[in-house]
């Protein structure tokens, strides 16, 4: 029996939100200050009043833009070494270490950049799919390649990443709202399954 797990990543095997902690990591005194001047937009997203897409391009570039992508790399790789485990929720890291992954595909499915999660997916085995960050000529545009993942958007790109594969069962599982597509689709969804 083939199976295809579907893991969204902030919140559902991690305690946290990655973007945050990465980007305080990566600059703090930038990262203060950006996230005072943000104080405004972060509230109209809680209202609903904002964009998420535009939002968090904002705030990544911020932080990002006109950085060299081999310097975020290494810091991500760093960031990793410092975090893994302690970020991710024990029951959820004894699930994934318990896959059969003769007979599995499993997939970390986020609207997180690339860049830091990257080395937690190679760690765990699966597969990336997420928001993806632009560079030009080695240096951070601040810019994402196509838009955000997250939403209806992750269930586009699961169909992409999986198409020629057949699964018997695909499972997901999520903790937001931006889940909801991917959890609706599989066969079995799981809503904050590893709290």
């Amino acid at each position: 029996m083939k199976k295809l797990y579907c893991f969204d990543f902030d919140g559902t095997i991690t305690y946290k939100d990655t973007m945050f902690l990465f980007l305080r990591y990566y600059n703090p005194a930038k990262f203060r200050v950006q996230f005072i001047r943000h104080i405004p937009l972060f509230i109209l997203l809680k209202l609903k009043l904002a964009d998420t897409e535009k939002v968090k391009k904002s705030f990544i570039g911020s932080v990002l833009k006109g950085q060299l992508q081999s310097k975020i790399e290494e810091k991500a790789e760093k960031f990793f070494e410092e975090n893994f485990p302690k970020i991710i929720r024990e029951n959820a890291l004894d699930f994934i270490n318990n896959i059969d992954r003769e007979h599995t595909h499993s997939l970390i499915v986020t609207a997180s950049l690339d860049l830091w999660v990257k080395p937690f997916a190679e760690k765990l085995q699966m597969r990336l799919v997420s928001t993806q960050a632009e560079f030009k000529n080695g240096i951070s545009t601040g810019n994402f390649i196509g838009i955000n993942c997250n939403g209806n958007e992750k269930l586009e790109r699961i169909k992409k990443e999986i198409s020629g594969h057949k699964y018997d069962k695909i499972i997901a599982f999520g903790d937001t709202s931006g889940d909801k597509a991917m959890l609706k689709w599989a066969d079995e969804g799981h809503y904050r399954f590893f709290h």
